[in-house]
């Protein structure tokens, strides 16, 4: 079974080093659907697996002086907070594990549908986010709302592990639309790595870290990510973007159903 859950690990390493996205809302469906691990263990393990190979990319973009750190300050504003409140809420309320089970299960179909959606609609989000007068509308509430984005992406993270990657991209794309491309994903990384640190710390606190299976992921997924950003510029994005959106749509609705 290790060594199942490393080739798993290398294929969704190879797709993330490909698109950029896909992590957890890869990892986690996979490990829940096809292995039967449990969803609240399958969130645990992947949000300190997402952590452990987020870090090396958010250190690669702050050299590269691809990250805007105001605005990864005002998501952490919002996002640590709402991360650590649902994490307390969850061992407060201590969840028998089949109502835990519905909860993830439920919430991560969601943001499996959401990140699909928005991977689709990417650049209509951001050519309608340039609208003068939207512009000038969410431009004036920019602060305000950019530490909202942070709560609501922090507490679907901390719950299904989904939405640091692509919903995090696509709020930052209607949010700042003027913002450079790769600004956008180096801001985006450095965000998700203390996010899902104070998550993935909190879901081990909770016991819902499987330490076996993080090792066994890292083992594939190191070398896959590796790979997969050599391929990436050989593989057009028009061809990627909507092979992986009807992927997770589908994962999505089976989880959903």
């Amino acid at each position: 079974m290790d060594s199942m859950y490393t080739l798993s690990g290398f294929l969704v390493g190879l797709i993330v080093g490909v698109t950029g996205v896909g992590g957890g809302s890869l990892m986690t469906p996979l490990l829940v659907l096809l292995f039967g691990v449990s969803p609240a263990t399958a969130v645990g393990t992947d949000l300190l697996y997402a952590s452990l190979t987020k870090t090396l990319g958010g250190w690669v973009h702050s050299r590269r002086g691809t990250v805007d750190w105001k605005v990864v300050g005002l998501l952490s504003l919002g996002s640590l907070p709402a991360a650590a409140l649902t994490i307390t809420l969850l061992k407060y309320l201590a969840l028998d594990e089949k109502t835990l089970r519905s909860l993830v299960t439920g919430v991560l179909s969601v943001a499996l549908l959401l990140t699909a959606s928005a991977l689709l609609l990417k650049n209509q989000i951001r050519k309608f986010a340039l609208d003068g007068r939207v512009y000038e509308l969410h431009h004036r509430y920019l602060p305000a709302a950019t530490i909202v984005t942070g709560i609501i992406v922090g507490t679907l993270v901390t719950i299904s592990s989904v939405g640091a990657g692509v919903l995090g991209t696509v709020a930052l794309l209607f949010l700042y639309p003027r913002m450079q491309a790769a600004k956008v994903v180096g801001t985006d990384i450095a965000h998700a790595v203390p996010l899902t640190a104070v998550a993935g710390i909190g879901h081990m606190a909770l016991g819902t870290v499987d330490f076996v299976l993080l090792g066994s992921l890292l083992l594939g997924s190191l070398p896959g990510i590796y790979i997969g950003s050599h391929l990436s510029a050989k593989i057009p994005e028009s061809v990627l973007r909507p092979a992986l959106a009807t992927m997770l749509l589908i994962i999505g609705a089976r989880m959903a159903l």
